[in-house]
């Protein structure tokens, strides 16, 4: 059964810094690209980053530049989210999700698209508060 589970979320002050972690299982990770998205309370859902599947390729939303980093432990069948400088319009629900077969480099805007992604986590909640 093909599974991604998110862990690493919580509650931090603004400034501060928290990594996730989406655990693959069912199929082998660097099979497929993986994409992090947040849905806040009242959006819709928006495209964090991605990661390629060969690791080579990394993208990011204009607002998450510079302060996250997408990267991939294969070994562990892992993709992580390192997030610093958190700020309070970071507050949400993050999930990661498995690009479909069709997700493919170059990927141009694609990647930022949830209909190009085939399986999904359950979410991890971020709140970023004093």
């Amino acid at each position: 059964q093909v599974q991604l589970v998110e862990s690493g979320g919580g509650l931090v002050q603004p400034g501060g810094s928290l990594r996730l972690s989406c655990a693959a299982s069912g199929f082998t990770l660097d099979d497929r690209p993986i994409g992090w998205f947040r849905q806040a309370p009242g959006k819709e859902r928006e495209a964090v980053s991605c990661i390629s599947s060969s690791g080579a390729g990394t993208y990011y939303t204009d607002s998450v530049k510079g302060r996250f980093t997408i990267s991939r432990d294969n070994a562990k069948n892992t993709v992580y989210l390192q997030m610093n400088s958190l700020k309070p319009e970071d507050t949400a629900v993050y999930y990661c999700a498995r690009g479909s077969a069709y997700l493919r480099e170059p990927f141009g805007i694609s990647w930022s698209r949830p209909h190009r992604y085939d399986t999904w986590g359950q979410g991890t909640q971020v709140t970023v508060s004093s």
